[in-house]
């Protein structure tokens, strides 16, 4: 499928696979690298994210780790104003995205920053939590990235059924799926999930995969996070040939070398099967 998501009236195309950075103004995200709380580094972390090919800069205020405690809404939405504003100032066509599971907070990056895509991390459990989050996102008319916690292929498959109909029904456009790898997953069921994720395409919806130094690599092969980006370039490029079209990533240059490999292997694969089919 050749997606495309619409950014400020342009085009992104998803027709290869692109990277997102991650940028978190945060003092607590589990990987310290991807840290920056002051004005200056938030420029610095963008500014090396562009440089390294990503398309998206991913920014969050509130920690998602387990375990953690969330920043209240004040303090997110003081983060992200700077945040926002920084980046803003020194890179205005930038397409930004912003992490974040509440609704006013969504709203205020939008509204004041032109905040381009909504990338949801709320963990609900029914279809009627997190609609306020849909509603709000289908009003501001930017793409939304909707997230399953769900443990199966064939929970995350129904999750996702339920909540694109809702969406639909709002008019919300461009939806982006993210199996969630990380939450509400054992280690087996997240490795269970990747293996079978070429399934969730039925949907015919980009998927995000977010797999960058998490616990599901560095628990199994017992090292920390900073030790753990030869482990997510294996699992990125599993993703990849499984039909992901965004990697959100900490390391931005190793994830697009491997996009842009995958995609050589790929094409040469199509180019081959054509070449047998005559």
């Amino acid at each position: 499928m050749n997606y495309t998501l619409n950014i400020r009236g342009q085009l992104l195309s998803l027709d290869q696979p692109v990277v997102m950075g991650i940028l978190n103004a945060t003092p607590d995200s589990f990987y310290a690298d991807s840290r920056a709380q002051t004005e200056e580094a938030v420029a610095q972390r963008a500014r090396q994210i562009i440089d390294e090919g990503a398309a998206i800069i991913d920014i969050g205020a509130c920690s998602t780790r387990p375990g953690s405690a969330p920043a209240t809404q004040q303090e997110e939405m003081e983060r992200l104003r700077m945040a926002l504003g920084a980046v803003r100032r020194e890179w205005p066509g930038a397409v930004v995205s912003v992490d974040t599971f509440r609704p006013d907070v969504a709203r205020m990056a939008v509204e004041e920053y032109g905040a381009d895509i909504i990338n949801d991390v709320g963990t609900y459990s029914t279809p009627q939590e997190g609609t306020e989050m849909r509603r709000v996102v289908s009003r501001l008319r930017v793409p939304y990235i909707l997230m399953a916690s769900e443990p199966t292929l064939r929970d995350t498959l129904l999750f996702f059924a339920e909540r694109v109909q809702q969406l639909r029904d709002m008019g919300q456009k461009d939806i982006i799926l993210d199996p969630g790898f990380g939450f509400g997953k054992t280690l087996e069921e997240n490795y269970a999930l990747l293996a079978s994720m070429e399934k969730l395409l039925v949907m015919e919806l980009p998927l995000l995969v977010g797999v960058s130094r998490k616990s599901m690599i560095y628990k199994l092969l017992g090292c920390r996070p900073f030790d753990a980006l030869n482990g997510t370039t294996a699992l990125h490029t599993i993703a990849l040939m499984k039909g992901a079209s965004i990697l959100r990533v900490h390391d931005v240059k190793e994830a697009v070398e491997c996009c842009r490999l995958v995609a050589a292997t790929m094409s040469q694969q199509s180019e081959t099967g054509a070449i047998n089919r005559q």
